[in-house]
């Protein structure tokens, strides 16, 4: 072999010897353990606030519709501070923005107990959204994960890691039933407040940057963000997105009103959600297996059929303890199993670096979606006493939903990446 040649193959084999180094057990699990922690205390929480709504509105006497309506705009402030979280990080650091946000959310949180009018209902309900978005934000600690992991262990990190925001819900919400019952709703509230603060010192993770090797496992050909932004494929996934949000957002804020409906107590319901909780961890674990395996767009296309047959079984079926405990078994195992895979194809086409931002603007969709479920569920609970005309739409929005996935293209454009900013692109060394 030509000396050349010889020591060319000498670098490559180093090369991947380092890479292999970078990418051992206690690098992998590092950051993926300390995105599942923040996304637990911040997204169980979030997942738990449906309890609420019938306590707040009996002390505050504000109206149904009126105490949806702070919930709604709590999410759609959730939403709109996605990108904005991930322009920050990019800037400024991740670490930093989740310390940020996480005390901003809980002091958020804690001025909910006090809010007696609407508008300040509303206001502490969106500051504890937006900001607990920089704490505990999908997109931010998705994206800070995607970028310390290699290609290959991606699919099994964002299952992982989705799991830990469903293992939140599972100890939160029956803790938050318990709580209620205990010491009332405002004490239960500033648990919740000191819990979120509790999980910040797992944010120093994300103060080191992303090894080198992993940075440049991330260099395969995608487009310009802002070139993201023109493909359909980007709006079909993001489409689909808006419907997670509408349904996921819809069950977790009047689940509990719809058994308290039916007959059944708040310990129920908290026992319903966090059924839904742990049937999630298992399929977000197998959504994270599963996306390294099959196209990603069918995967999608998949969850989001099972869920409008599961609600439409639901509405044929009759309302017993047996039929609403399955149904948290059905929408628990494909409840939040889109995030993995909604992710990884976004990472896979426009590359790592730009998923906080991109995925960021998927989140914001999403979270308009949660604003119409919370709300609307709202108004036709007080206009109608019930939710058919919701458990209607819910289904005709997921199968859209799953049809919207079909034309979606799942192989990266030939393009070099290119991030959204410079400032992006050197988020790892600050």
């Amino acid at each position: 072999m030509p000396p050349l040649a010889r020591g060319a193959d000498d670098w490559t084999q180093r090369q991947k010897v380092k890479t292999s180094e970078h990418a051992s057990p206690p690098a992998f699990i590092a950051p993926v353990l300390a995105a599942g922690v923040l996304m637990a205390m911040l997204m169980g929480t979030r997942s738990s606030m449906g309890l609420f709504i019938g306590p707040i509105n009996t002390a505050t006497a504000l109206g149904a519709a009126t105490v949806s309506l702070a919930f709604a705009l709590s999410q759609l402030g959730w939403g709109a501070a996605q990108p904005v979280a991930g322009l920050l990080a990019g800037r400024y650091g991740t670490a930093r923005v989740i310390v940020i946000g996480g005390v901003l959310s809980a002091i958020g949180l804690a001025l909910i107990t006090v809010a007696a009018s609407g508008p300040a209902l509303m206001a502490t309900l969106i500051l504890a959204g937006a900001s607990g978005a920089a704490a505990g934000g999908a997109p931010l600690l998705m994206g800070a994960v995607a970028q310390r992991v290699a290609p290959d262990r991606r699919g099994a990190a964002m299952g992982l890691v989705s799991a830990g925001s469903s293992a939140g819900q599972l100890l939160l919400a029956p803790l938050a039933a318990l709580l209620i019952s205990s010491i009332g709703w405002q004490g239960a509230m500033l648990v919740f407040a000191a819990l979120v603060v509790a999980a910040l010192p797992m944010a120093r993770v994300f103060g080191r940057p992303p090894d080198a090797a992993e940075a440049a496992s991330q260099a395969a050909p995608a487009i310009d963000a802002r070139a993201a932004l023109r493909e359909p494929s980007f709006w079909f996934i993001t489409a689909g997105f808006f419907v997670c949000g509408f349904h996921i957002s819809f069950l977790t804020t009047h689940m509990p009103g719809v058994l308290e409906l039916c007959g059944f107590s708040t310990s129920f319901s908290g026992l319903w959600l966090a059924i839904v909780g742990g049937c999630n961890i298992a399929g977000s674990l197998a959504s994270g297996w599963l996306m390294q395996r099959v196209p990603m767009k069918r995967l999608l296309g998949a969850l989001y059929a099972l869920r409008a047959v599961g609600v439409a079984l639901f509405l044929l079926l009759p309302p017993s303890a047996g039929v609403l405990l399955g149904f948290a078994l059905w929408m628990g195992f494909t409840y939040m199993a889109t995030l993995p895979p909604t992710t990884g194809i976004i990472a896979k086409l426009y590359s790592a670096r730009n998923v906080a931002v991109l995925f960021g603007v998927t989140m914001t969709l999403h979270q308009v979606g949660s604003f119409l479920g919370v709300w609307l569920g709202g108004l036709e609970l007080e206009l109608t006493g019930g939710y058919r005309w919701m458990w209607m739409l819910d289904i005709l929005l997921a199968a859209a939903a799953a049809l919207a996935h079909l034309p979606v293209r799942e192989s990266a454009a030939g393009t070099p990446a290119t991030p959204l900013r410079p400032a992006l692109a050197g988020s790892a060394a600050r």
